[in-house]
């Protein structure tokens, strides 16, 4: 025999419900979604996720992708990129760049696209890395110019020449921020809305230098 529900308990259930309902209603209309973990954006194995010149330029040495050459002049720019674009994200990784030889420096495209002419560069921002550009904004064959960028006070506190070091990309709707070893070294607003502010995300190993570049642990969380 079925047990007949109080009119109390059935008003103290509607009660509950309805503000649970208003809830979320309200979530939906506001396009909010549930926070996306942080996932690996390398394996620490295989390019799974990614694409580029895995013959000559990039390998994966000791769980880290690494571009470029020691012995070699790296004869122009060249890339390492994911297959996935990107908008809003936090971005945290490893890095150790080394190389005596010609011009050293790498950096991380992000919001980026490659390039048709000539086929090897990419088109957007880059979170730079190198003699007088490190953890700086750069603009890539579009502005091609540092946009904004620490002094070098700054970073000859904070950097580890030669060695393994932390690094922090964070771009969310229009707003980018650098960090190196947990120092903010950028923060820059957008001020043109015509440029993209989402894309893929491309490692960079610059040309005309003897140089080598290593990436490890790396996190990506899409907000």
């Amino acid at each position: 025999m079925f047990r007949k529900c109080s009119k109390t308990s059935q008003t103290n259930s509607l009660s509950r419900f309805i503000p649970a309902v208003m809830l979320v209603s309200v979530v939906i209309s506001l396009g909010f979604s549930p926070e996306k973990k942080p996932v690996r954006l390398f394996d620490g194995k295989t390019f799974n996720g990614w694409e580029g010149d895995t013959v000559k330029i990039w390998n994966i040495i000791d769980g880290a992708l690494a571009g470029g050459s020691l012995t070699e002049t790296v004869p122009h720019n060249n890339f390492l990129c994911t297959r996935k674009s990107y908008g809003n994200f936090r971005l945290k990784l490893k890095f150790k760049l080394t190389g005596t030889d010609g011009f050293i420096n790498t950096g991380v495209q992000f919001h980026s696209k490659r390039a048709t002419n000539p086929s090897y560069e990419m088109i957007g921002y880059q979170a730079d890395l190198g003699d007088k550009y490190w953890a700086s904004l750069y603009d890539e064959s579009r502005r091609n110019k540092t946009l904004v960028g620490p002094d070098s006070a700054t970073v000859s506190k904070i950097l580890k020449p030669g060695d393994w070091n932390n690094y922090e990309v964070w771009a969310e709707n229009g707003r980018i921020r650098i960090k190196l070893n947990g120092e903010q070294t950028v923060d820059y607003q957008e001020p043109d809305k015509s440029i993209p502010q989402e894309g893929i995300i491309g490692l960079q190993i610059h040309g005309g230098g003897k140089a080598l570049v290593f990436y490890k642990d790396m996190w990506i969380e899409e907000l």
